[in-house]
């Protein structure tokens, strides 16, 4: 496991095919995790082994959270599609990480990290509107609704245009 970067309770690490059945266990949680990001259909392990080798040979900044105190999977955190000193974030945390503090102190992470090691200083982010406990933790963070639609916000790293 080669940790890229820490925070005070999370390490994390490039995105590993040996984590495979927690990936599929997290995206494939339809009710809990799947409806917020965007999976409406259950992912087959090939599926999801193909995006894990997509990431890997982009180089993409995606890293999966590992709780410092027992090792064990928390989500993945991303900065998507980064460039020109723009990137789109994305956090996905399992259903038994949840509540914990583990989103917050995940996106502060992935902002610092996505400023200094990756040179992105405008972060935006997409919630579903019916995701009230995620933009809540947006804004708490420092993000603000630049527009909505009837399904989405578009929020934004305060400072960002």
């Amino acid at each position: 496991m080669n940790i890229i970067f820490e925070s005070k309770n999370i390490q994390y690490i490039e995105v590993d095919i040996n984590l495979l059945d927690d990936y599929l266990k997290m995206v494939n949680d339809i009710e809990n995790v799947g409806k917020y990001i965007g999976c409406t259909d259950l992912y087959s392990k090939e599926e999801e082994i193909n995006f894990i080798n997509s990431k890997l040979k982009a180089k993409a900044p995606i890293f999966s959270m590992i709780e410092k105190s027992s090792g064990e999977f928390i989500g993945n955190v991303e900065i998507m599609d980064p460039h020109d000193g723009i990137g789109e974030l994305g956090i996905a945390i399992t259903k038994d990480k949840q509540d914990k503090g583990y989103g917050k102190e995940a996106i502060k992470a992935i902002i610092e990290y996505a400023n200094k090691v990756l040179n992105i200083n405008h972060i935006f982010l997409k919630a579903y509107l019916y995701n009230l406990r995620a933009i809540h933790v947006y804004t708490e963070c420092g993000f603000i609704e630049k527009e909505r639609n009837d399904k989405k916000v578009i929020m934004v790293l305060k400072n960002c245009d």
